[in-house]
């Protein structure tokens, strides 16, 4: 969630510090800031609540030049958004002063609180995070280097945690760990880099070293030391990173949520490059272990948060009526907190754009310490922690995702989803080779067919100036398209903050009915499948309430546009892949919304990119 660069060089490297953060800004954060190495060995900092840009004026102004230092963007967990609150915290005593910037809980900070209040150190925010530069200190000021101190210190941390470090005494140093949140290491020429993520140094270096759980890492500007969980020197594999810098540029588009929904047919031809030049599906598209594990599997248990969810609901239609295998969804911040039956022979499947969530990372740890050895990941992030704690993993290439509203990299999944599905089926002998050729056209055909529906952009965008002064939505889908009413929900309430709520149409009755009226717009996709004519019906039930509809239907669907019911039509009935086809005009709809509404389409109050923490 929050951002983390740091750097030891030859040379000036405050614009390297706040470029990297400007990086990251997509994540979202509330407060920025950095720590330096000023002339002297003194120790610095800038803090702000506005945006980084904010702050790169503040070190302009001022003229700062450093060789060390770190930066940070801050979500706010513990205290409120402020300047005292914000990122870096410094303990300051006896002439020796450490700075910290830190991703992630601390969950037993109250006690290491009232320790270091009993050592005589003074508090000054509200944050768990200032506990531990103050734990840091305490062993640096009784002679331990910085290296020694963190590596000690952060046996005592419990929680999940990124961390970078510097010291007065030690100039040209940063040291950095993690547990449970993501920190990697960039190599230089005379300088050496440390961050949360490789976008913010990609223009610097594209040689990475990612740390590994319980690590602690040294970084100076002519080398690098790496030591283990258990304090024993470590190597870990310098990875050449493939990000591109253009990747991440905005081109054209008045916002990155924008340009990411119209990169959704290049995002899904690239994720299926492996299957759109092949006559036939194989299990080895998602590693070389993949028959094996598919040939004793059950059951399939899905678990995934917000977005990830909601593909993972769609994928257990597909599952169970394609495959003909059982599939369960759980949401993977509640699945550790009960107690789950541990299904032999199951496969466990995690989704997650970045890789590093932190509930579906711990849910995963959770199933297989029940015994669920049999995973997968599908993934948007190669190096993720996600994707090294599985067997089998599925890349999804939908590229840098900066938009916080996720889009590109929810179609994209439900692609890989699709295939996995296809794949299991053949493998179960339910899809026949006429079947297979018919769906392995079906999604070659699927980029195009995408570009077709994104040419109604005008269309939804006239439609958004009926939202703009609404305070509440409804949004109905059935089977396979419930979930997709789902995901509509979520992208207006996240972006326009509209509230949003979805239902299976069939439960109208059964509640929701009860908030229909001419103020309340009901958003309903209508593909022309089997459950058609009972959406007909609840549609009937919305407008003899007076409720306003607003369709989006397949062409052949034939539902004509009358009073109090608009009508969007797509194409004809794509089948079994109708829902990568039905999502996208409801992105264009809450993207167009908030555009009216004035609202920070990229970065949503109150929300991040990347949920690092739980």
């Amino acid at each position: 969630m929050c951002g983390i660069v740091g750097a030891a060089s030859s040379r000036n490297i405050v614009d390297v510090l706040i470029g990297g953060i400007q990086k990251l800004e997509y994540r979202g954060y509330d407060s920025t800031g950095i720590a330096y190495i000023a002339d002297g060995g003194h120790l610095r900092r800038l803090r702000s609540t506005g945006r980084v840009a904010h702050l790169e004026q503040l070190a302009r102004t001022r003229k700062i030049s450093a060789f060390t230092g770190l930066a940070h963007t801050r979500w706010a967990t513990h205290g409120v958004p402020s300047e005292a609150n914000a990122h870096p915290h410094f303990a300051e005593r006896g002439g020796l002063s450490i700075g910290i910037v830190h991703n992630g809980i601390v969950e037993n900070h109250e006690a290491l609180r009232a320790r270091m209040k009993a050592k005589g150190y003074r508090f000054s925010s509200e944050t768990d995070t200032e506990v531990m530069v103050h734990h840091v200190h305490s062993l640096v000021a009784g002679g331990l280097s910085l290296f020694k101190a963190v590596q000690k210190a952060s046996r005592a941390w419990e929680g999940a945690y990124a961390v970078g470090f510097v010291s007065s005494r030690e100039p040209q140093v940063v040291v950095g760990a993690r547990k449970g949140s993501p920190l990697l290491v960039g190599r230089g020429k005379n300088e050496n880099f440390l961050a949360s993520d490789a976008s913010a140094l990609i223009a610097r270096t594209r040689d990475m070293v990612y740390l590994e759980e319980g690590d602690v890492v040294e970084v100076r500007p002519d080398g690098v030391s790496i030591c283990d969980a258990s304090g024993r020197a470590a190597r870990r594999p310098v990875t050449r990173s493939t990000l591109s810098a253009k990747a991440a540029d905005i081109g054209r588009y008045r916002h990155y949520m924008q340009k990411e929904i119209f990169e959704q047919p290049g995002a899904i031809a690239n994720t299926l490059e492996m299957v759109m030049s092949a006559r036939s599906l194989q299990p080895n598209l998602f590693g070389v272990a993949a028959e094996k594990i598919f040939n004793k599997i059950n059951n399939i248990l899905i678990l995934a948060c917000g977005t990830s969810y909601h593909a993972g609901m769609v994928a257990r239609y597909w599952l169970e009526s394609i495959a003909g295998i059982p599939a369960a969804v759980e949401i993977a911040s509640e699945y550790r907190y009960r107690d789950p039956v541990a299904v032999k022979n199951t496969l466990v499947v995690t989704i997650s754009q970045s890789g590093e969530t932190a509930d579906t990372l711990a849910a995963l740890k959770y199933a297989q310490l029940l015994g669920l050895k049999d995973t997968l990941t599908i993934c948007n992030v190669p190096e993720s922690a996600l994707i090294r704690q599985s067997k089998l993993r599925f890349l999804t290439r939908a590229g840098p995702e900066i938009g916080v509203a996720s889009t590109k990299a929810f179609t994209t999944q439900l692609a890989a989803l699709f295939v996995l599905t296809l794949v299991l089926a053949k493998m179960r002998k339910r899809l026949n080779a006429k079947q297979e050729r018919e769906l392995l056209a079906a999604l070659r055909h699927l980029p195009r067919a995408m570009e077709s529906v994104l040419t109604l952009e005008p269309q939804v965008a006239a439609w958004a100036k009926h939202f703009k002064n609404k305070q509440h939505a409804l949004f109905l889908g059935r089977g396979v398209h419930f979930p997709i009413a789902m995901e509509g929900a979520l992208k207006l309430k996240e972006i326009s903050y509209i509230h949003a709520e979805a239902y299976a149409a069939g439960e109208l009755k059964h509640g929701p009915l009860a908030l229909v009226d001419a103020g309340m717009p009901v958003i309903t996709v209508a593909p022309n499948d089997q459950l058609l004519e009972k959406l007909k019906s609840n549609m009937q039930e919305v407008r003899a309430r007076g409720g306003e509809l607003y369709v989006f239907a397949d062409r052949d669907a034939k539902i004509a546009s009358a009073d109090r019911l608009r009508t969007i039509a797509l194409m004809d009935h794509a089948g079994p892949l109708s829902p990568i086809l039905h999502v996208i005009p409801l992105q264009l709809l809450a993207y167009h919304v908030a555009l009216l509404r004035g609202t920070d389409v990229d970065k949503p109050r109150n929300l991040a990119k990347s949920v690092t923490v739980e």
